[in-house]
């Protein structure tokens, strides 16, 4: 079942929506999103497990 993560849910006043067939796959936008959107170099694992809980499964 596909998956998705909204960023607003993890820090608040971000668009950003990462689609993808698994965690991984979440996990890795996240990340590069991280990087380019919000200047995070190291993703903690704090702010790791903040965002695995932002994922959900993607309704039909």
């Amino acid at each position: 079942m596909p998956k998705v993560m909204r960023c607003n849910d993890v820090v608040g006043n971000c668009d950003f929506v990462a689609r993808g067939e698994s965690e991984q796959d979440i996990m890795q936008q996240a990340s590069e999103h991280a990087r380019t959107a919000h200047q995070v170099s190291d993703v903690t694992p704090e702010l790791a497990d903040k965002v695995r809980s932002a994922i959900r499964d993607e309704a039909a």
